[in-house]
């Protein structure tokens, strides 16, 4: 008897990668996607699979290097997150018309919400954009099964393939057999093609006619036909519609689709109302659409998160979707919304409206982080400035008035740099503008921005928070590492040395647990921006190791005392409300501030932030 798992979708998926034969996989990490890399990962160790991985700088790269492997022959992969996308848009949109050889699998996880992204968009738009096919599982299952499928259909048709899981299925459990992996890996064999690999706009207009071609094959395609899911009543044996037409019919993608069916079952409502599952939202074959417009009275689309299926049926007269408010223009459609639309959909009265939420915690950053004490230091030398940051953990220094924009990847440069001209043109050089950037985010994205701030001019400190990982997504490597995802050792590529090479001619490091030292360091910074001679832009690195990415590798160690709070504390909360530890316990105006030692890092940065110097070490510790 096979064995059976309970696997997280991103593992099955993993599963489905190295199960149907792919020889190299590429990722940057982003959240829902990035357990993907990460299960391939432990199962290459587990079992030997010959299989290239990487954690690539950016997904554009992770696109190109394993696009260049499917040219070779061999099947590949690139996984990301949704927003990850815009990032690979480049190379993505010319491999529609160049195609592939060996298949290859562009798997993008959609955030429906959002839960942990800037927006909501839906890769099935950007599918359609891009003229590829994309296969919208509705479960952990259906997205590991339909890796081998998109393999055959990449290398049949010589198209990239996307597959789009949400946070739902990515996220989800599900039982499921395990099988064996292939350990013989394919040859690479590259073909010299230059009409077709370095094709010149004439040669474009030829590959477009032929994608144009293939999309139209692919959506007359049986395999990937919108399967109807329920026998209704008007239904024959083959589960086909026959006359009398359908009153009412769902359509559904994605795990949307699961939500559906189980509303129909708790509603009584399976046999009544046929539901189909598209398992390829776009190209959406033609004559099913027309049999169904035919055949159908009243359709209901559900689909997250934009009218994608919907906008290719014509005949909006009969279509209840995204587009005519029946369903929610934004947002993710969870069961119980689900439920709300179909009950509205099928005449049922509406059910009672839920109790609100409770409130809960915003999110903050963990007690002895080190970014809470660079953002202390940035506000005490740069007070009253524009604070433009960008994706990560220091995200949440909003909650520490330390972030005024956050754009997306490596913006925060950039942005500085507009307000830096915006400011200086309408002669108003006293602003200080600060520009905060993560140590994974500077690699994958600040780096041309930095550039673009020296020839231009610029006169701003960037403080790069050195975190030696990229934490919030799961604490994967950076090239600072000096080894690759494997373990094998390769020359570190340092913060301070790129920004020299940048052109920036004042770069220092600094701990910001040492407040003293590190304020300091952003003076002599501010310094030098505001020399009139020999000034402009600044680099300072504020290194401090991530306290839960050190807890993972060394384990938990002995504790030294924690500080103590002394009668000098006068309840202002200055130091919970403002700096926000979560190891400080604020109970009120003029209550005495305790120390939580359980959450306590014993950082002593809150030593610097007491405005009554309140907070001391015992006498134990500095004994």
């Amino acid at each position: 008897m096979a064995e059976r798992k309970i696997l997280l979708g991103n593992e099955a998926i993993a599963h489905g990668l190295l199960e149907a034969g792919c020889t190299m996989a590429a990722s940057y990490p982003g959240t829902p996607a990035s357990e993907i890399m990460t299960a391939l990962m432990q199962l290459r160790r587990g079992h030997g699979v010959p299989c290239h991985l990487e954690w690539s700088i950016n997904e554009k790269v992770a696109v190109e290097t394993a696009l260049a492997n499917s040219y070779a022959g061999r099947r590949s992969a690139a996984a990301m997150k949704q927003v990850g996308l815009n990032v690979a848009a480049d190379p993505v949109m010319s491999a529609a018309y160049t195609g592939v050889k060996g298949g290859f699998v562009l798997i993008v996880a959609d955030d429906p919400g959002p839960h942990s992204s800037q927006t909501e968009q839906d890769t099935r738009q950007f599918a359609m954009v891009a003229k590829l096919p994309v296969l919208d599982p509705a479960d952990p299952v259906q997205a590991r099964e339909w890796i081998a499928l998109a393999y055959a259909l990449s290398e049949e048709y010589e198209i990239p393939v996307i597959l789009r899981p949400t946070t739902r299925v990515c996220h989800a459990r599900q039982d499921m057999a395990v099988r064996p992996f292939p350990m013989v890996p394919s040859q690479p064999v590259f073909e010299k093609d230059p009409a077709r690999w370095a094709a010149t706009p004439k040669f474009r207009y030829l590959l477009h006619k032929k994608l144009n071609e293939k999309l139209d094959r692919i959506a007359q395609d049986p395999r990937w036909q919108p399967e109807l899911l329920n026998r209704a009543e008007s239904c024959d044996a083959q589960r086909r519609p026959i006359e009398p037409i359908f009153d009412k019919v769902i359509l559904a993608s994605g795990a949307v689709c699961a939500h559906a069916v189980e509303v129909l079952r708790d509603l009584d409502l399976w046999h009544r109302i046929p539901i189909y599952q598209v398992p390829m939202p776009y190209p959406l074959s033609e004559s099913f659409a027309v049999e169904l417009l035919e055949k159908s009275q009243d359709i209901l689309v559900l689909e997250e998160t934009q009218p994608v299926m919907e906008g290719q049926l014509r005949d909006r007269g009969k279509v209840r979707g995204r587009l005519n408010g029946f369903v929610p223009r934004e947002g993710e459609l969870l069961s119980e919304i689900v439920e709300k639309i179909i009950r509205r959909f099928a005449g049922l009265p509406a059910q009672a409206e839920d109790l609100p939420p409770a409130a809960g915690r915003r999110p903050t950053l963990c007690a002895g982080c080190g970014h809470r004490a660079a953002f202390f230091a940035m506000r005490k030398v740069f007070p009253k400035g524009i604070y433009a940051s960008d994706i990560g953990c220091y995200t949440l220094g909003l909650n520490l008035g330390a972030v005024d924009t956050v754009l997306c990847m490596g913006a925060s440069i950039s942005q500085a740099a507009g307000f830096f001209h915006a400011y200086r043109d309408a002669g108003h050089n006293t602003r200080p503008i600060v520009a905060t950037i993560g140590d994974s985010t500077f690699y994958h994205a600040g780096i041309p921005a930095l550039i673009n701030a020296v020839a231009q001019g610029c006169r701003f400190p960037v403080i790069v928070l050195d975190n030696g990982t990229t934490a919030m997504t799961g604490h994967q490597p950076t090239p600072a590492a000096g080894m690759t995802a494997d373990g094998e050792k390769v020359p570190p590529v340092t913060i301070e040395a790129l920004a020299a090479a940048c052109g920036v001619r004042h770069v220092s490091v600094g701990d910001p647990y040492d407040v003293p030292g590190f304020i300091q360091l952003l003076e002599a910074a501010k310094d030098h921006c505001q020399d009139p001679e020999n000034g402009g832009m600044a680099v300072v690195i504020a290194r401090r190791p991530c306290l839960m990415d050190r807890a993972r590798h060394e384990g938990r160690k002995t504790r030294v005392p924690a500080p103590i709070v002394t009668e000098k504390c006068e309840g202002c909360g200055f130091c919970a409300k403002f700096f926000e530890c979560p190891a400080l316990l604020f109970r009120g105006e003029k209550e005495t501030v305790s120390i939580d030692e359980n959450l306590c890092a014993r950082c002593g940065v809150c030593l610097f932030v007491c405005p009554h110097e309140a907070i001391e070490w015992p006498l134990s510790r500095t004994a």
